[in-house]
């Protein structure tokens, strides 16, 4: 009823397109006054977003410091394990992240999410073995996890249509400002080996303040209007945009098809005729950004910089984060002016040429008394290429062409997905470039990348300036 409600709409509006004109205009102005009062909100939610990004990256410069400390120098595996065990639980923390999100509401699993952020960081902190260290990893992988996907499902749940690509690409943003932030607090490593306990513990900080900001945030309006609690909504929905919108919005809620009249999705429901394309489409963006080598080059461009020469390993380790935020800034301010398919094609492309570029430099005999220079000019190129696109969109674009009712646990799916991909790269990379070879391995990255931009061309949709309820209605009509 819903649905047919939101087709009667827009049928009327096209029929009376002069007076829909004046109407969208004024929406607009509307819009852009009262949008101001979503960024404090926004602003928290990211928090979540720096976490993910800085317990990424914090054990890139610190791994062979930790090893040294708990005496795991020599075992590549364990140190492996210590890289992949954040990846395990954050699967199990993607999967637990839509269902709680679901039950409890957005704002409240934010709260409880940043219950194993900070027993997490502690432990790894104090860590006297490996056993303390690898459970820490585990409990802040399940949070990063339910961060992953509750960040992006928030910010674009409360975020008005004109700029939702803009602060949708801000979780991304601050992702890759958490991994710089990790990058950096690894350079007092080489005069101080203890630093990297206290690089695992700051992540305390964030962690509360997550939690503390969370408490006073609205939560999710249209999470609200689907579990009916109207007038929660309605007060959601002030504290977001201002008295003046809440009649409309809650009108636009009720009448678009939400999905609030449909029983809540079960997991089986994501594999269902209705929505199986679209969940597939989510799922393979993750499974390709991952295939894309980025986790490699986040756990491991301080080691590959030290094998190519490069004198310090850790500052161009540096230099390879403040790329990563640099082009996603840039790419904030493209997201509603290109669109996120042209992002996403331009971006793999610039990736397979870089890797290329990163291969061959290894590869080629003529190249290897320029292997530093170009290991660091081709890895700034694809953190910049992956950062225009790759990065940001996967992230932005999931929350808008998954329907309401399966939104949060669609995005966990393809999250785990993303997890899953990440976690075994983590633990194989060392090993498989050990076998065969640094060249090959980025040349399979490369090909992978080549594959994505196919995939794309041919398989996702542009959402640039359509609402979340219009996107709904083309890729998950009722049946």
């Amino acid at each position: 009823m819903a649905f047919e409600l939101a087709h009667v709409k827009s049928r009327l509006v096209k029929t009376q397109s002069s007076e829909g004109d004046i109407e969208e205009n004024a929406l607009l102005k509307s819009s852009s006054r009262s949008s101001g009062t979503v960024f404090p909100y926004v602003g928290v939610a990211t928090l979540g977003a720096i976490l993910f990004g800085y317990h990424l990256g914090v054990v890139n410069g610190a791994l062979e410091y930790l090893a040294k400390d708990l005496g795991i120098v020599e075992n590549t595996v364990l140190q492996g394990w210590i890289v992949s065990t954040l990846l395990a639980g954050a699967t199990l923390g993607s999967f637990t992240g839509g269902s709680l999100a679901d039950r409890f509401g957005r704002t409240k699993t934010f709260m409880l999410d940043a219950i194993p952020l900070t027993i997490g960081a502690i432990l790894c902190a104090r860590a006297q073995n490996v056993e303390t260290m690898i459970i820490g990893r585990f409990l802040s992988g399940i949070g990063i996890g339910i961060s992953s996907a509750i960040v992006p499902l928030y910010i674009s749940e409360i975020s008005p249509t004109e700029i939702r690509g803009t602060l949708g690409s801000i979780n991304q943003l601050f992702i890759c400002i958490g991994i710089l932030v990790a990058l950096v607090a690894g350079l007092p490593l080489s005069t101080n080996p203890l630093w990297w306990r206290t690089m695992f513990g700051v992540a305390v900080i964030p962690s509360v303040l997550l939690a503390l900001g969370m408490a006073f945030s609205p939560e999710s309006p249209r999470w609200l209007v689907q579990q009916r609690k109207t007038s929660q909504a309605e007060h959601a929905i002030e504290k977001l945009y201002g008295k003046n919108r809440v009649s409309e919005l809650i009108a636009e809620l009720t009448a678009s098809g939400a999905g609030f009249e449909e029983q809540d999705a079960g997991w089986l429901d994501l594999f269902s005729r209705r929505y199986f394309k679209v969940v597939s489409v989510g799922a393979a963006l993750f499974l390709f950004q991952q295939l894309s080598g980025i986790n490699a080059v986040v756990y491991y461009s301080t080691p590959i910089f030290r094998k190519a020469g490069v004198a310090s390993d850790v500052a161009a380790s540096a230099l390879v984060g403040a790329a990563n935020v640099f082009g996603t800034m840039i790419a904030s301010s493209l997201m509603d002016k290109k669109g996120r398919k042209s992002l996403l094609i331009t971006s793999f492309t610039g990736m397979a040429a870089s890797m290329l570029l990163l291969s061959l430099s290894f590869a080629w005999e003529v190249l290897s008394p320029y292997s530093g220079p170009l290991a660091v000019i081709g890895t700034v190129l694809y953190v910049l290429s992956f950062s225009l696109g790759v990065g940001p969109v996967p992230a932005l674009l999931l929350p808008e062409i998954f329907a309401s009712r399966i939104r949060a646990k669609a995005v966990a799916l393809s999250l785990g997905v993303h997890w899953i991909s990440n976690f075994f790269i983590g633990l194989c990379f060392l090993s498989v470039v050990t076998k065969f070879g640094i060249s090959m391995v980025y040349l399979g990255f490369a090909s992978n990348c080549l594959f994505a931009v196919m995939y794309i061309a041919g398989n996702v949709v542009e959402t640039k300036g359509r609402s979340l309820e219009d996107i709904e209605c083309e890729l998950s009509p009722p049946i």
